[in-house]
């Protein structure tokens, strides 16, 4: 499903695709490669509250900015919060990144083998093939309680929002 005049890119419109997900859905099923190439779904979380940040690049500024936030907020958050970081960057590229920023209290996962994530959630950028900022937290039960698809791709999501509705959901 395409869907437009949800996001710009410095200003310029661009096409979302993949089904939209609203706060109240089931969260949907996703594969998605850890750094060591190891798959990962959602079922590996059941039990736990999610704050799934979903960015283009970590090679980017603002992605750079938005993950070492959550890597530092995930120290704070304790057991029972994951914080997963996803985006089309290739696992080996996000573990030198992780590296190279001393970022471990979170976990990135890599959907650039086939979109699984990106579409089960509509948040793949179809010029790009990349994915747009975007934020998701999901309760214990799976149920998704907040959402944020950010407007311009280059700004930052609401970190205080995202983590109001991570503290709610526990």
């Amino acid at each position: 499903m395409d869907r437009t005049g949800i996001i710009t890119f410095r200003g310029t419109p661009l096409t979302l695709t993949g089904t939209p997900v609203a706060k109240g859905d089931k969260a949907p099923g996703f594969s998605a490669l850890a750094n060591d190439l190891s798959p990962r779904a959602l079922a590996d979380y059941a039990g736990k509250v999610l704050l799934i940040s979903a960015v283009p690049s970590l090679d980017t500024g603002v992605c750079d900015m938005e993950t070492r936030r959550f890597n530092q907020e995930a120290t704070r958050l304790g057991a029972d919060v994951r914080i997963l970081t996803i985006s089309c960057d290739l696992p080996f590229a996000q573990a030198r990144w992780c590296g190279a920023a001393g970022v471990d209290a979170l976990e990135t996962l890599s959907d650039h083998r086939d979109l699984s994530f990106g579409s089960a959630y509509g948040v793949v950028i179809k010029e790009l093939r990349l994915l747009t900022r975007a934020i998701f937290v999901v309760d214990r039960s799976g149920t998704v309680t907040y959402t944020e698809i950010v407007p311009e791709v280059s700004h930052e999501p609401n970190y205080e929002a995202a983590l109001a509705a991570v503290r709610a959901a526990l």
